[in-house]
């Protein structure tokens, strides 16, 4: 197999059958390692095929889906002020990571997963400690669309039957769409993502601009505390959560230097809608607007809201699912051909991972029926790591020896160390609030008929 994707200082490996052994000097860069899908000329299934603007698209309906129905409820938790400080501090916070994520993976370019990423800065602990996160975040993802799809139903047929019926439902329609193999095939499904919760989120404004007075006192401050706060705090590290996706989308594209055009078309798109949805929804609903946003709507409106959110509902779960799918599916058949071809084992080991992941985030979303506390728990375990604490430790890994080598570096150096200890603090607050939630919402809904709308 020719090799493409090895770090610039070693020769090429002869590897055929997936990880190779590390037996390195001290002084060497990286591990030398595959790319995950090698050479594909004349492959049948071929995966680096991506353009920015498409990478852009996947990034936006991976991560503008679920996350910006919860910021309205975090301006009436936070207030105004507070709340739009963080809203776009923790935005332009995430661009700088994700552009370390893009330093890191030019570095060490036969990086696919975070798992990669984890054996480069620790070994092989590394590897299994970040695959698992980056697992059962996309698992714990994938339960929270199939939740709100339940929400979404209970919505629209004022609970027409059993909760789990629904979530059912959603877990099946979830699995089908899941079964492309390739990111590409996914953008499809990310577009109609995109322009549905986009749709979604204005029919909201524009409902509740006309059936509410506002009025809202933009200045009042709010009564609040370390756990509400937190708890808020919280729903908008999850707003950012693409970033667990970027190595994986880098290892599609064509041209992965085009990586930070795809970047900035997040970001700047992030940073204006969720401002202004949630500004709006909080101005003209008030302190008791509801998470998701799309049920503060109005009786009517609201069901039209859902009805038009089905596609980011479904279509954003399966974009986030299909990172965890692709990371067990890399793991089975790197340094092989299996991955490029149509055929039985190919197709079914796809079929069946897929099958299997999709039926654990059924039963997260069964076990944790509550929208908001489900969110908390994803962003303090995982999305203050991945899109946040690790930014600054891969600055540091591909800057160690040069920290303090000049006034930009040494700049450079705090900012990124004080990244990690951020991550660290909405990690460990982040745990403490999301845990006192869920114990006292437990509840008696898990593994009900009851409606959770």
């Amino acid at each position: 197999m020719i090799l493409d994707g090895v770090t610039p200082h070693h020769g090429p490996t002869d590897s055929e059958s997936g990880w190779k052994e590390k037996n390195m000097e001290q002084d060497q860069v990286a591990p030398q390692y595959q790319d995950a899908f090698g050479n594909e000329e004349g492959a049948e299934v071929k995966y680096k095929t991506m353009k920015w603007w498409q990478t852009g698209m996947f990034m936006i309906a991976e991560s503008v889906s679920l996350g910006v129905l919860s910021l309205p409820k975090t301006l009436a938790e936070l207030g105004l002020a507070p709340a739009l400080v963080l809203i776009i501090g923790l935005g332009i916070l995430a661009t700088y990571t994700g552009y370390t994520i893009h330093q890191f993976r030019a570095r060490y370019p036969h990086i696919q997963n975070l798992a990669d990423a984890g054996e480069v800065l620790f070994g092989a602990f590394g590897r299994e400690l970040f695959g698992l996160g980056q697992l059962l975040f996309s698992i714990f993802i994938m339960g929270s669309h199939i939740l709100t799809f339940s929400v979404m139903m209970n919505t629209v047929t004022e609970h027409g039957t059993c909760t789990m019926v629904f979530t059912t439902v959603g877990f099946v329609i979830c699995f089908v769409c899941s079964l492309p193999r390739t990111m590409k095939n996914m953008t499809y499904i990310s577009c109609m993502s995109f322009v549905s919760i986009l749709t979604a989120v204005l029919i909201t404004m524009i409902g509740v601009g006309v059936q509410n007075k506002g009025g809202v006192d933009l200045k009042a401050t709010v009564d609040t505390d370390l756990f509400r706060a937190f708890s808020a705090v919280t729903n908008i590290v999850f707003a950012y959560c693409a970033h667990v996706a970027f190595f994986g989308l880098l290892a599609e594209m064509e041209e992965p230097r085009d990586f930070p055009k795809a970047l900035v078309m997040l970001q700047t798109f992030e940073i204006i809608f969720y401002t202004v949805a949630a500004v709006v929804i909080y101005y003209y609903v008030g302190q008791d607007v509801a998470s998701p946003a799309l049920t503060s709507a109005g009786p009517v409106l609201k069901k039209v809201a859902y009805g038009i959110a089905i596609p980011t509902i479904i279509g954003a779960g399966v974009v986030n699912g299909h990172i965890g799918l692709k990371y067990i599916y890399v793991r089975l058949f790197r340094g092989t051909d299996r991955m490029h071809k149509r055929d039985l084992t190919a197709i079914g080991s796809w079929i069946a991972i897929a099958l299997t992941c999709w039926v654990i985030a059924w039963i997260i979303a069964d076990a944790i029926p509550v929208f908001s506390d489900l969110l908390s728990l994803i962003s303090s375990l995982f999305a203050s790591w991945f899109s946040y604490g690790l930014g600054g430790v891969y600055w540091l890994h591909i800057n160690k020896g040069k920290w303090f080598s000049s006034p930009r570096k040494i700049f450079l150096t705090i900012v990124n160390v004080l990244i990690i200890l951020i991550g660290g603090c909405m990690c460990g607050l982040g745990l403490y609030v999301s845990g006192k939630a869920i114990h006292d919402d437990a509840s008696s809904n898990s593994f009900s008929c009851a409606s959770n709308a």
